[in-house]
């Protein structure tokens, strides 16, 4: 294990591990890689676990069971690297976490369940919302809370549901 990680000390993934305290272990590395590079889809644990299960090899998938899945996502979540976000039906969804963004604006359809990031369609009105997320988090610093994040979710129905529109219209958010 440790030349595994003397191999990877200029990895940017093991950097942000090592920086929020935690070991840089394959599957950490392998987990955060993943929602690192689709940084526009939330994925429910199961939705992760088939994910990861599909770009890995057997030996890969089975040092990654359920379990340690569960245990990794919640470290990561409680250092600041993943948003953790409960949408209408109580299902958990993650997604990793821009370093220095405090809101992530998000659309669910409670149709189609697809959820959508709102940051190019809020792009005039980024700056204020981000500013408006410093505002309550520094707020709440000075109350004594610590590592926090803000959920901004809207929720309603998609234009291809509104519209009846199925063309290139997926289920993602569906829990598996």
């Amino acid at each position: 294990m440790a030349s595994i990680l003397s191999e990877n000390a200029a990895d940017p993934i093991d950097a942000l591990l090592s920086a929020h305290g935690l070991r840089r272990t394959h599957a950490a590395r392998r987990v955060l890689g993943w929602l690192l590079a689709h940084p526009d889809t939330s994925y429910t644990h199961a939705q992760l676990q088939v994910a990861l299960a599909g770009e890995g090899d057997a030996s890969d998938s089975a040092g990654l069971d359920r379990v340690t899945l569960y245990r990794l996502i919640d470290r990561l979540t409680q250092v600041g690297l993943l948003l953790c976000r409960v949408d209408a039906s109580r299902v958990r969804r993650y997604q990793a976490m821009p370093a220095g963004v405090h809101a992530m604006p998000h659309f669910e359809c409670q149709s189609c369940h697809r959820d959508s990031p709102l940051e190019g369609a809020l792009q005039a009105n980024a700056g204020d919302l981000e500013r408006a997320a410093q505002s309550a988090i520094d707020a709440l610093k000075a109350l004594g809370y610590q590592g926090m994040s803000l959920d901004f979710a809207v929720r309603g129905v998609c234009a291809d549901c509104a519209t009846g529109s199925t063309g290139g219209h997926h289920r993602r958010g569906t829990a598996a």
